[in-house]
């Protein structure tokens, strides 16, 4: 018998199915790091992706042949406006899962937030929420993002939890009631150096084929009916295509996480630490103003896009070490 040929995908991976279009334009976070830390810190901050330039600097990669020479890297810049702490949601947790037990919200919260949101205060929900905490297994900041403050056209904020780990629960909670109502910046949340876990939406491509979606081989020409489609969707019986055959379909808009992304810069405009704006600004974003960082290597999403930005929850370093930065390539 002659040896049957299957059309499988070169490159690629089924570990993200299905492949389909992201429900919102704002990424999920569902797991946080555990931290030793004995005082509470909120764990991730938002940003909105401006552009890239060239990162020249000293590589301080250790026990590596290139350690202590000139290296040039790819950087990301982000706008990181501050993030308003709207309120405090606290979580039980039992054999079905996690269950939130109250919300407690800012009295005086600004009316371009309040009118895109609905909120449900009660009165005296600080003191209801103090009296369940024993029960309490985890605490989350309620904070919001408003792209109108970096001149995006945008006016809806972005909405979303910020896990807050470091301490007991107590601690955790008195934490989000001292910052309730106000700002907090990215300086405030990480460090220069420090590694983080950036989620957002990829760029949208569309309808695409199995040849661009999945690598499929072409087959021959003239030996089939046609080139650019898969060999065979499987066997006759059972009747039915197996998921892990390359089908036709959405490609891009999808929501990633990559791991491990170096802060290279932390800083702001007003001060004039670093150029970072080139004549005309960004292309597609315009110019930076105010806080904004600069990530080593590339970010998911076309620029104006909300990138998230998490505490690293994979190899966790103890010692950070600031980058020795030479110059700014815009």
């Amino acid at each position: 018998m002659g040896h049957r040929r299957h059309s499988q995908p070169r490159r690629g991976s089924l570990a993200y199915l299905p492949r389909g279009r992201a429900k919102s334009m704002e990424a999920r976070i569902r797991g946080w790091p555990e931290i030793s830390s004995k005082e509470p810190k909120l764990l991730a901050h938002a940003g909105f992706k401006a552009g890239c330039i060239q990162i020249v600097s000293i590589d301080d990669r250790e026990k590596i042949p290139n350690f202590g020479k000139q290296l040039v890297n790819l950087g990301t810049v982000l706008v990181t406006p501050p993030l308003l702490v709207l309120g405090i949601r606290g979580y039980s947790k039992d054999s079905n899962g996690h269950h939130a037990e109250f919300d407690v919200y800012y009295e005086e919260i600004p009316k371009e937030i309040i009118k895109h949101i609905s909120l449900k205060n009660k009165e005296g929900a600080i003191e209801k929420a103090e009296k369940i905490l024993p029960k309490i297994k985890e605490i989350f900041a309620i904070v919001a993002i408003l792209p109108h403050t970096v001149a995006l056209e945008q006016k809806k904020p972005y909405v979303f939890e910020v896990a807050v780990k470091g301490g007991d629960v107590q601690k955790q909670f008195a934490f989000v009631k001292n910052i309730l109502g106000k700002e907090v910046k990215i300086d405030q949340v990480f460090e220069t150096g420090a590694g983080v876990d950036v989620a957002a939406i990829t760029k949208g491509k569309g309808w695409a084929g199995v040849i661009i979606r999945w690598g499929v081989k072409r087959k021959q020409h003239k030996s089939r009916k046609t080139v650019r489609e898969v060999g065979t969707l499987g066997p006759i019986s059972p009747s039915n295509v197996m998921y892990t055959v390359p089908r036709a379909g959405q490609r891009g808009f999808h929501q990633r996480i990559e791991y491990n992304k170096r802060i290279m810069v932390i800083g702001n405009t007003e001060n004039g630490d670093y150029k970072i704006n080139p004549s005309g600004g960004y292309k597609h974003f315009g110019f930076v103003k105010g806080d904004y960082i600069i990530l080593k290597g590339s970010v998911p999403g076309t620029y104006r896009r909300l990138v998230k930005l998490r505490s690293q929850i994979r190899n966790i370093t103890s010692k950070i070490v600031k980058p020795n930065i030479l110059e700014l390539v815009i």
